[in-house]
């Protein structure tokens, strides 16, 4: 597979993991890199999705690959 870039700008690091938001829930969804870019997504470096914060009222539901601790820095 190859590498994708952080979707922040200016960040020059590779892409580990993957945002959604679903609107009707107020919910950001963080799970592991997914596996082809989506338009509406935002693919994230291992800084960038620890840092990830959601408005207030939302939720952020972090998933990750089984026997993975975190997204590694």
């Amino acid at each position: 597979m190859l590498t994708r870039p952080c979707s922040r700008v200016a960040c020059p690091r590779d892409a580990v993991a993957t945002l959604t938001y679903v609107y009707a829930d107020s919910m950001a969804v963080l799970g592991p890199l997914s596996s082809t870019h989506e338009p509406h997504s935002y693919d994230l470096c291992a800084i960038h999705a620890e840092r990830l914060s959601a408005p207030q009222g939302w939720q952020v539901m972090r998933h990750s690959v089984l026997g993975e601790v975190g997204y590694g820095a």
